[in-house]
């Protein structure tokens, strides 16, 4: 493949060039490792009426669980039904998650997760924390 001079680079959100690069790059990852099992994973915490009070979502991707997103609100957390949400998702899989240091590190932690990076953003004291878990 020969490099055009006249390519160009700018800024972008867009969603459909991210899902476009997703595909390709799953594609290629899938053909290196031979291993293809992506899948949406998520656990919802809901009110009896049915409305969703909090939960977590991710993907298993290459035998390994990835956490994207979890959320409780405040007068929730430290009622059990973090862990509870947790437990749902987490299969035979190695588990990753990133918190920040003012969200919920002890609670990873306290359920067996172990840090194994940290990265310190802009605001004093606080960190991007990065955590795995053998299952």
């Amino acid at each position: 493949m020969s490099i055009s001079a006249n390519l160009k680079i700018n800024l972008s959100h867009s969603q459909e060039a991210k899902a476009r690069a997703a595909v390709a790059l799953y594609r290629y990852n899938t053909k290196a490792t031979g291993i293809d099992d992506r899948a949406p994973i998520g656990a919802e915490l809901y009110d009896p009426a049915g409305k969703v009070l909090g939960g977590l979502w991710g993907r298993t991707e290459l035998g390994l669980l990835f956490l994207d997103m979890f959320f409780l609100p405040h007068r929730l957390r430290g009622s059990g039904y973090g862990a509870r949400l947790l437990a749902v998702v987490e299969e035979d899989h190695r588990a990753f998650v990133e918190t920040s240091s003012f969200q919920a590190p002890g609670f990873y932690v306290h359920r067996g997760y172990q840090e194994f990076g940290r990265i310190e953003f802009g605001v004093a004291a606080h960190a991007r924390i990065f955590l795995s878990k053998h299952l």
